[in-house]
């Protein structure tokens, strides 16, 4: 069995998407994961599968869709990968809340700034399945845009660290 994490985007943010954690983690129970854990009310769930990264995808996404009645966006990584974006942080001296990881599946822009609106300082770094973002003032008063945030969804780093511990303990 592969421990995961499953992101979903737009969940429980800003009072639109509104999922209660409970029904996720059922929603992951009939789809045929187990060992399922929610973590905070942003749409972050660990489990186990013998299913592919796209098969995990697949599953649960068409769950929501039938649950939500609109499509929701999941992104899903492997304990593994998540781990290693937790050790490749390339902001490590700095706190945990101003710096996030965007997760993507879509290729990585070759200059993370390219098409980016708005910036005030915030540093973006690349990373392998996700670009990396200090806010020196913090997310809620940034102006920056990148592009690749219409298809992806950020965790910041406290955030992410907590799902790479929970996930490490699936194993």
């Amino acid at each position: 069995m592969t421990a995961y994490v499953a992101l979903l985007r737009a969940v429980n943010v800003g009072g639109t998407g509104k999922l209660p954690m409970t029904s996720l983690a059922t929603l992951c129970a009939a789809a045929g994961f187990s060992r399922v854990q929610t973590y905070i009310a942003s749409g972050n769930v660990v489990f186990h599968s013998d299913e592919t990264e796209e098969q995990v995808r697949t599953a649960l996404e068409d769950r929501l869709h039938t649950h939500c009645g609109k499509r929701v966006g999941v992104i899903v990584r492997t304990a593994s990968e998540i781990a290693a974006i937790v050790a490749r942080n390339p902001f490590p001296d700095q706190p945990g809340n101003r710096v996030m990881a965007l997760f993507v599946d879509a290729p990585l822009p070759t200059d993370p700034m390219a098409g980016a609106t708005g910036a005030q300082g915030e540093q973006v770094r690349l990373g392998q399945r996700e670009l990396f973002v200090f806010y020196p003032n913090g997310m809620a008063k940034t102006r920056l845009r990148l592009p690749s945030e219409k298809a992806g969804t950020a965790r910041n780093m406290n955030t992410v660290a907590r799902l790479a511990e929970m996930a490490a303990a699936l194993r």
